[in-house]
This record gives C-alpha cells, structure tokens and sequence, in this order.
C-alpha cells in the first residue's frame, strides 16, 4: 500500500496529486484528496499548499514523442490490442490530472463548492479508469511504459490555464467528448476479437466519459449565464481560438445530447476546423 503524505487541504491534495510521478501514488492521492473532499474533512487552500507544478509528475516511461509518429496497429493481434490500451491508458492518465489541475489551479474562482464536488468525482474516476486499463494491460504480459506515448494532450491544459470557461470548452467539451464518439466503436471490435475483458473495461469508461462531459457542460453553461453569454457561440469561438487540432466527424450525438452537448455547439466547427 502506497503511503499518502498528509492532505491539508482541497488545493494541496490536488497539487501534490499532479506533481507525484509515481502514478500509484498519483492515483491514490487523487482518490484519498476526493473521499476527504466528499466527507467535508478538507478546508479548500491552506498557506502551506505546493507550488502548481508547471507539468505534472511522470515516470521515466513511456517515451513521449510527436503524435504523427505514433504506429497504428491491427486490434485483431494480441500486440495491437496491448498498443491500443496502452493509448488508453495514457488517455486516461492525462485526463487524471486535468481533472485535478482544473480543481487546483482555480480554487480561487467565484464558483460554488459542487463545481469541485463534480471534479472530484471526475479525477475519482479517471483515476480508477487508468488503474483499470494498467491491469489489464499486465494481464495481458505488459505495462504502462512499454510503448512509446505522444504529448499532445496536456498542451490543452497549458493553453487554457488563465481560463476557466476556455478551460471547460476544451477540455470536457471536446477531448473527453470524443471519447464519446469512438468508445462504442472500440468496444465493438474488442467483442469481435473475443477480448470481453478489455470491451468490459471501456464500458466502464464509456458510461462514467457522458457524466464527465456532463459536468463539463453543466459548469460551462452557469460560467456563460453568468456573463450573460450564448453558450453554443462562445464555444464556438473559445474552440478556435484555444484549439489546435480539427472536430472530426463522426459524432456520438446521442450520447453527446444526454452529456448536455448539443449539435449547434459543434456541428459548425467541423468545415472551419477542416479548411
């Protein structure tokens, strides 16, 4: 059992969560700062909190490298199923901590407390999903760090870190919505190739990924109330000027509508991103 340091508080819990670079310490301390959160035991900043770590702690693997390098492999071989959970997992890895940087970096906005209850619940879960994945994959004879990693995706955080609701747009609003797009699809061909462990896995993720965008919407819906903004525009105009990569089709737009993400936040995205 990994031994915690003392949580003071909402912010250092959270702070010490993302600099850990050993990720069973990461995820225990993201999971023990929650329960603490949740049980009302944590005052939100202490004076003694760290320093927000600039990039959050990492082993020394997997080696990280652009993302037009990463290989594509065959999810009918044992190899190319161990190269996607392994993307998985780094997935959900990253998405560990943009879930504790969002509570950690903004405990000082004008929001209500349940803004960090839904987080908390967030970097919960995405905690368990990475623990989940990184069990399966040594059931599988492998190891998170076995396989090169690209880097893109904690650019999102850096980029929108002055910005709460650039914050929300990007973050829930696009990354963990995609997840609801090609979930489905991935489960799909996992059952095809008799891999029931793993389709059972990203069945967890996909039913926990609507309520994460759920909470993503619900916060970026008030933060737009409040400044008496149109939400579907200002996405509109947040996802242009803080997102680099194209919105490509195909849409889950079911299960995006019942996160509280509707087509007329991003259906007029996907010629502008794609010209």
């Amino acid at each position: 059992m990994t031994e915690l340091p003392h949580i003071k508080s909402l912010r250092g819990g959270t702070t010490a969560a993302i600099a850990a670079a050993d990720l069973d310490l990461k995820t225990a301390l993201a999971q023990e700062t929650a329960r603490r959160w949740f049980a009302r035991t944590l005052s939100m900043r202490s004076p003694r909190d760290p320093v927000l770590p600039a990039r959050p702690g990492r082993p020394e693997r997997p080696e990280l490298i652009p993302p037009r390098h990463m290989e594509k492999r065959s999810l009918h071989t044992l190899k190319g199923r161990i190269a996607l959970l392994h993307a998985l997992a780094h997935i959900e890895l990253n998405a560990v901590d943009l879930a504790l940087d969002i509570v950690a970096r903004f405990t000082t906005e004008r929001v209500p407390h349940s803004f960090f209850d839904g987080w908390m619940q967030v970097a919960f879960e995405e905690a368990k999903h990475f623990r989940l994945i990184r069990d399966r994959l040594r059931d599988l004879g492998a190891d998170y760090g076995d396989l090169p990693a690209h880097d893109g995706l904690w650019q999102a955080a850096h980029d929108t870190r002055n910005d709460l609701t650039a914050r929300l747009a990007v973050v829930p609003l696009i990354l963990e919505a995609r997840g609801l797009d090609v979930t489905p699809t991935l489960q799909a061909k996992m059952r095809e190739t008799g891999d029931d462990a793993s389709a059972d896995i990203l069945d967890i993720i996909y039913n926990d990924e609507k309520g994460h965008v759920a909470v993503g919407a619900k916060w970026f819906r008030f933060l737009c109330a409040r400044e008496k903004k149109d939400p579907s525009a200002t996405f509109r105009e947040l996802v242009r000027t803080n997102f680099r990569g194209p919105l490509k089709p195909p849409f889950n737009d079911v299960a995006r509508a019942e996160a509280g993400l509707t087509p007329s936040f991003y259906r007029s995205l996907v010629s502008v991103s794609q010209s």
